[in-house]
């Protein structure tokens, strides 16, 4: 089952799988079988292997009661009703072409079903997940490795990091004590446990193979723990766990050629899930810092023109008017090398440490200008819903229901050179497509690069703004497009 993330992707990935699954059948008929693919109460003491192979028993019965299964459906309508018999003859189809009667079918509900993992952090219930698990549940079972069973209920969601909390009715259970996933080291050992293909309470071994994987184009905030501790199908949402039986992470997704473990698996590292789960809880959304900065890797040619003496630290390719970045004096052209006296390796290194800093919070920013190095202390804001000069996506604005399915960006020439679209193209990405919405339907998909907006020019966020605003609530939409250096119209009706 292939990644269903309709977030815009750019890079070179042979196959990346989130691990849920779904099993799919009609209405109040049971299903056939399953495809699937990542505190304090009773729990354990720590536990830590100190005499090899010997320990990891100890780990597994410490961590295994605390990890669930999830199991969801929803209802779903699709075309394929009985239509009269004439509709299938020839001489119609002859003259009518091939779709004729498909428009008097009667829609046909049927039943679909996701499998996943999730992790109990509190004894009153609240559990850790991926979003993808538990997106657009009509209900949701939590099973116990006990067999003790719940009905769960969405706490928040949030897509941009795969995360999602829910809750269910209980008092007294076991949990997982957290991790400081930032202390974690490459070869240390590594156990993830979940339900792959449906096989409940599974455990399996590996080791830490790298920390810090970004970029892989899975989520918009990636610092991926990568193991080779084997998952599969149905893990989404488990627990990966140290020798001491504390969460490092929740497994989301691998790398593969064919949708099961080729030892490349991805988790969400602890700290960064901890802050996620404790937003959503207080807030019902994930609330993050904001410095208004649009930002850039530094590359070898970058360093040696601003005096690094490794490529090494993020370029502030463009301040925003107002922000709390221009108010401390952040420049254009800076080079931010230390947040709060930590280094800073690349712009996905500074994205997440400042999305995950408390708004309202002082920071102190290392950066050299000019070669020279300065010291600035920024004011953090709550980062704003759409972050238009920042790189992040707008979706469109005003009365119209067919924009309000899809979401866009400014195109950077970042972007446009992996797009590899002709100079001078002028226009906004596409990087986002609701499931089921209308903008779906029409056919847009993520990296599409909108260049009209009903026969109006459109070069950047504003234009798109404008322009939808002008819209009704029951207007259709006519997008010039360029996709693949193609240009094409599409029509959006409501």
């Amino acid at each position: 089952m292939s990644i269903d993330r309709r977030s815009f992707r750019i890079g070179i990935i042979a196959g990346v799988f989130l691990l849920s699954g779904v099993l799919v059948g009609v209405l109040f008929s049971a299903g056939s079988g399953w495809m699937s693919p990542a505190a304090s109460a009773p729990a354990a003491s720590p536990v830590a292997v100190t005499g090899g192979s010997n320990g990891f028993p100890a780990v597994a019965k410490a961590t295994m009661p605390a990890v669930v299964n999830i199991s969801t459906s929803r209802v779903v309508k699709s075309q394929g009703g009985q239509a009269s018999p004439f509709m299938n003859d020839p001489f119609f189809k002859h003259f009518f072409g091939e779709e004729f009667g498909r428009q008097f079918q009667v829609p046909r509900e049927r039943r679909e079903n996701s499998l996943g993992s999730g992790v109990i952090v509190s004894a009153d219930g609240y559990i850790v997940t991926n979003a993808h698990v538990v997106e657009k549940a009509d209900e949701i079972k939590v099973l116990l490795p006990d067999k003790r069973e719940f009905t769960g209920k969405v706490v928040g969601s949030d897509q941009k990091s795969d995360l999602a909390v829910i809750k269910i009715n209980g008092k007294d259970l076991p949990i997982l004590n957290w991790g400081d996933s930032d202390k974690l080291e490459v070869g240390e050992y590594a156990l993830a446990i979940g339900n792959p293909f449906g096989l409940n309470s599974t455990i399996t071994l590996g080791i830490v193979s790298a920390v810090g994987r970004a970029n892989m184009g899975i989520e918009q905030y990636e610092n991926f723990i990568q193991t080779d501790a084997a998952i599969n199908p149905g893990n989404s949402g488990g627990a990966l766990v140290n020798t001491r039986g504390e969460l490092i992470g929740i497994n989301t997704a691998i790398f593969s050629r064919t949708g099961g473990n080729m030892g490349i698996g991805f988790a969400i590292p602890s700290n960064m899930v901890k802050g996620v789960m404790d937003s959503l809880i207080k807030h019902g959304k994930v609330v993050r810092g904001y410095l208004g900065v649009s930002i850039q890797d530094v590359n070898p040619k970058i360093a040696k023109q601003f005096g690094l003496d490794k490529a090494e630290g993020s370029l502030v390719s463009d301040v925003v008017s107002g922000s709390p970045a221009e108010k401390g004096g952040i420049k254009t052209g800076d080079v931010i090398v230390r947040l709060d006296g930590k280094s800073i390796e690349n712009s996905t290194m500074l994205r997440n440490r400042v999305a995950e800093i408390p708004v309202g919070q002082s920071i102190e920013i290392e950066a050299l200008r000019d070669k020279k190095s300065i010291k600035l202390n920024i004011k953090v804001a709550e980062q704003p819903k759409d972050m238009t000069a920042s790189g992040e996506s707008v979706k469109g604005e005003g009365k119209s229901s067919a924009l309000a399915g899809f979401e866009v960006q400014n195109l950077t020439p970042d972007i446009s050179g992996k797009l590899n679209l002709a100079r001078g193209t002028q226009g906004v990405v596409v990087s986002d497509v609701e499931s089921g919405s209308a903008a779906e339907e029409a056919g847009i998909q993520p990296g599409d690069v909108v260049v009209e907006l009903n026969r109006k020019p459109v070069r950047n966020i504003e234009d798109f703004r404008r322009l939808s605003k002008s819209l009704g609530k029951d207007e259709s939409a006519l997008l010039l497009i360029v996709r693949q250096n193609r240009k094409l119209f599409v029509a959006i009706n409501p």
